[in-house]
């Protein structure tokens, strides 16, 4: 990027600040963190998370940074000091105004919730290339820029501001059109995407994650609902604005979402600057009559599954609907909600044909990570996936049971084929479920009661381990999940075991399982480290899988990643 006037950066800043007058420098870069500091750039001082950014603006300076924006009152530094009330907030637009403001150059597609947002964002990404349009993408995993693939770091949160707007800058050089951005609560909180000029946003779900964080349910979905507030805030654009808001109907967020763009519409409509300002729109989906877009006819298999997408065409006339087949590679019940959030925001946000994002639904693969099975000739079926809270668990663990429930049932017809005598039923053994999982350290400390519950319910056999401890006991935490375990009558020993050592846990759970069981890891999915202390260690639950089986079955497979507790 060539140099931009500080005072450009500021022409259209939304927010008051001082310390502007006279100044007279060019800028080469805007950054937070001042390790990043090169000669020419924008050093913006941080507050909140573990450091105050205000103290490393000597050395900001010293690195040579060609002003500083920060909160505090400050005076007789070396270069130009812009004061501002909310340092993140002013991140955000001046790296936005930096690289050129590039989200009003494309059309910002918004995908916020607990559960789900990565996969949506990929599906909604893979039905508007099916329909020829030139779109990027923005995940928690990497950023998609044409055939260039970005990662975004080692765990799932949404890149920093000035991260999000080099993407959108770049996507805008490659000639894109639309973009897809997975957005976090975290992301939200911390105004990472704020300056992204939204013109639709979705939602998968909002139930129980980052209570360490926000501090309440509430404060956590307040986060997640500035992706809808910020729909009206977003300027004209060229190509127009959807203004679309995508809620699903089935979750207990949808009142509440419902009533935040009343109150958002209420307010434009009697602000006397924003009388002119357009609505934002609302469409749902669901498995409900009452959802504008939803689901009928499922029918599930081995493969994936089914359904019939019911869209409704008139909001007065009952019957006039529209009436596609959706197929997907799929599995698990919540990926039909997953299918239905996309094909709202594809086909009436941006007015795609409902044949057509079929086709895109049906082309899409899956997700790395995302209840992906693992195939080395054992006689089970093993699975690594990145449920790593408790709803998303639940949903994982009952897509295991009806995956057993599914091979009980295919065995049994193929008995009663072959005309087995009498109790064809009593004949065939049912499968286990085998749950392998941990619990973040310095995270959400209920959670690790509330998964080990869950899998105490709906597992047969529970082996709890690491995820991420970070600088917390892991037999702290490991004896937090054990009371869960314990509450919903685990036996330990039984039902459920501690195995700390990750790695060896995957070889415990999968020594366990006998023909027709499964085996599921979770929690970390497609992550590639796992912390311990402050450090990050190369970990793959994909890898540890493949290792584990390789070990069992004698074939030749990679070697278990190693983490620091197998030295204990």
């Amino acid at each position: 990027m060539s140099p931009v006037l500080l005072s450009d950066l500021f022409s259209s800043f939304p927010f008051p600040h001082q310390g502007l007058n006279g100044v007279a420098c060019s800028v080469s870069a805007v950054t937070a963190d001042s390790r990043q500091v090169k000669p020419g750039a924008l050093f913006v001082a941080c507050t909140g998370g573990t450091a105050d950014g205000h103290g490393y603006i000597p050395d900001a300076i010293t690195k040579g940074a060609a002003a500083v924006v920060g909160e505090q009152p400050l005076a007789g530094l070396a270069v130009p000091y812009i004061q501002v009330e909310n340092s993140r907030q002013a991140l955000a637009y001046l790296a936005a105004a930096f690289y050129g403001y590039p989200a009003r150059k494309l059309t910002m597609i918004g995908v916020t919730g607990t559960d789900g947002k990565t996969t949506t964002t990929n599906l909604i990404y893979q039905i508007l290339l099916t329909a020829g349009i030139k779109a990027g993408m923005i995940s928690t995993v990497n950023a998609v820029i044409g055939d260039q693939v970005l990662d975004t770091g080692f765990h799932v949160t949404t890149p920093d501001a000035p991260d999000v707007q080099r993407y959108l800058s770049l996507m805008v050089d490659a000639g894109l059109t639309h973009v897809i951005l997975e957005t976090t609560s975290h992301g939200w909180a911390q105004h990472r995407v704020d300056a992204c000029e939204f013109d639709i946003g979705v939602v998968t779900n909002i139930t129980h994650e980052h209570l360490d964080y926000h501090g309440s349910y509430e404060a956590y979905r307040a986060a997640k609902a500035r992706l809808f507030q910020s729909l009206a805030e977003t300027q004209p654009k060229p190509q127009g604005n959807p203004r679309l808001a995508v809620l699903n109907r089935d979750d207990a967020s949808y009142p509440y979402l419902v009533e935040v763009l009343r109150a958002s519409n209420v307010e434009r409509q009697t602000s006397i600057e924003n009388r002119k300002s357009a609505i934002v729109n609302r469409k749902s989906y669901g498995l409900g009559e009452g959802a504008d877009v939803r689901a009928e006819n499922i029918v599930y298999d081995a493969s994936g599954f089914q359904f019939t997408i019911m869209v409704a065409q008139s909001a007065t006339r009952k019957n006039d609907e529209q009436r596609v087949a959706i197929n997907s590679k799929l599995i698990g019940a919540f990926n039909i909600s997953n299918c239905l959030a996309a094909l709202t925001a594809a086909v009436a946000g941006l007015g795609i044909d409902p044949e057509t994002a079929a086709r895109g639904i049906a082309a899409f693969p899956g997700i790395p990570g995302r209840m992906e099975r693992i195939e080395l000739g054992q006689p089970f079926t093993a699975i690594v996936d990145f449920a790593h809270t408790p709803n998303a668990l639940r949903v994982a663990l009952q897509t295991a049971r009806e995956m057993l429930l599914t091979a009980e049932s295919a065995e049994n017809a193929e008995k009663n084929q072959m005309g087995s005598a009498n109790s064809v039923f009593s004949a065939v053994k049912k499968g286990r479920l085998i749950a392998v999982f941990g619990s973040a350290g310095l995270r959400d400390r209920e959670k690790r009661r509330m998964m080990a519950e869950v899998s105490a319910e709906l597992a047969d056999i529970t082996v709890l381990t690491a995820e991420d401890p970070r600088t917390e006991s892991l037999d702290d935490i490991l004896e937090e999940m054990a009371a869960g375990a314990r509450l919903k009558g685990g036996v330990e020993g039984k039902t459920f075991f501690r195995v700390p050592d990750r790695g060896e846990a995957i070889r415990f759970g999968v020594r366990l399982a006998q023909e027709g069981d499964i085996v599921i890891a979770c929690g970390k999915g497609h992550e590639q480290s796992m912390c311990f202390g402050e450090v990050e260690y190369p970990w793959d639950d994909r890898i540890a899988m493949r290792a584990a089986l390789s070990e069992l079955v004698g074939v030749e497979g990679p070697q278990m990643p190693y983490l620091p507790t197998q030295d204990v």
